[in-house]
């Protein structure tokens, strides 16, 4: 059932948001970067403003991004990311750790869209490793998959780190996460040593 109504729509093309007032058939759009463009010139000014509020309003990643841009305390987003992957280890209280992989993995992937310092989040990639070789190490975790996503994990924030120069400031924590493997047994410890050793 098609429904035409006046609606606010959200498209994302290359990093942008742009939301448009518009009759249209209910259906997804999809905009080019060209067309976008196109749009935005011939708003104008008021209209631009007043599209960027609305969207500051209602979008939750624009909120952040905005905000960001004109307080970028990385101190305190890196204070935060460590605090919320901490607490899936060592929740407050007495809840039960959760140990997911994909908080870090969110934190990571929101810090690079909104341009933070490589440095600190290559520092939040290694503590998230760091922090669950720390609750294995008096709480062994048994099964392959909490392995096997450390590992990739770890492989990620190798590639990370190489890519953007970081050798010199990050290789004594990957090689002391590669000792901790062999100091716990992890049943791929080997592999993190192979990632190491295959760098150069």
């Amino acid at each position: 059932m098609r429904l035409e109504l006046t609606f606010i729509y959200t498209v994302f093309c290359e990093g942008f948001l742009t939301a448009v007032r518009k009759p249209f058939f209910l259906r997804f759009v999809f905009m080019s970067k060209r067309a976008l463009s196109k749009y935005l010139k011939e708003l104008s000014k008021s209209d631009l403003e007043e599209q960027v509020l609305e969207l500051y309003d209602r979008l939750k990643e624009v909120k952040e991004f905005y905000d960001f841009v004109f307080n970028p305390n990385e101190d305190k987003l890196l204070e935060d990311a460590k605090f919320k992957i901490s607490k899936e280890y060592f929740p407050i209280g007495k809840r039960k750790a959760k140990k997911r992989r994909s908080i870090a993995q969110n934190i990571i992937k929101n810090y690079i869209k909104l341009g933070v310092d490589s440095s600190f989040i290559a520092d939040v990639m290694l503590f998230n490793i760091e922090v669950a070789q720390t609750y294995n190490e008096t709480n062994t975790i048994n099964g392959d998959a909490f392995y096997k996503s450390m590992l990739k994990s770890f492989k990620d924030a190798v590639k990370f780190i190489d890519s953007n120069g970081l050798e010199a400031s990050f290789n004594e924590r990957l090689e002391r996460i590669t000792e901790i493997t062999y100091n716990q047994n992890w049943v791929n410890k080997r592999v993190f040593e192979d990632v190491l050793d295959k760098r150069f």
